[in-house]
């Protein structure tokens, strides 16, 4: 199973940016756990391969989301900043049709009122919130428990 991590807008900042509210792991830390844990998975079933991507531009994080469209399995997105403006984003994840976890490390609807939407809540099969870095490993072993036993994990249809 291959697995696309992609991370937006400011994340590669983590470990120094706010750490009361993103906590103290770097976006490296981070990534080492996550791939720690694909290792993990991959004990004595199919192998996990994850990718890992990271880009303050809108533009690039809209190109990789189109490229996961043939080469992966299913992604891991925190859009960051991106969550809340991007609708070249959203409609990315729509062409691609592929199953999507969003995650975030702090819960936007208990911060500034402009966190409180996302454009991609509802075009993703999931989102985890407000766990601090867990919810990335969380998002790996849903995705990968629903592949290996074939569960449904979709990303619901677009609203019309």
């Amino acid at each position: 199973m291959r697995i696309d991590v992609i991370q937006g807008a400011n994340l590669n900042m983590l470990g120094r940016r706010e750490p009361e509210i993103y906590g103290a792991q770097t976006l490296e830390e981070i990534h080492r756990g996550l791939a720690d844990l694909g290792r993990q998975l991959s004990d004595g079933g199919d192998l996990v391969e994850l990718t890992f991507f990271q880009s303050n531009s809108e533009g690039a994080l809209v190109d990789r989301v189109q490229a996961c469209g043939a080469d992966v399995d299913a992604i891991i997105l925190n859009p960051g900043a991106y969550t809340h403006t991007s609708v070249a984003l959203r409609d990315a994840l729509l062409a691609i049709e592929l199953p999507a976890v969003e995650v975030h490390l702090s819960n936007p609807a208990a911060r500034e009122s402009f966190r409180h939407r996302s454009l991609i809540a509802d075009v993703v099969a999931g989102s985890i919130v407000g766990l601090g870095a867990i919810g990335y490993q969380l998002a790996l072993q849903a995705l990968v428990t629903a592949h290996r036993t074939r569960l449904a994990v979709e990303r619901p249809a677009a609203p019309g």
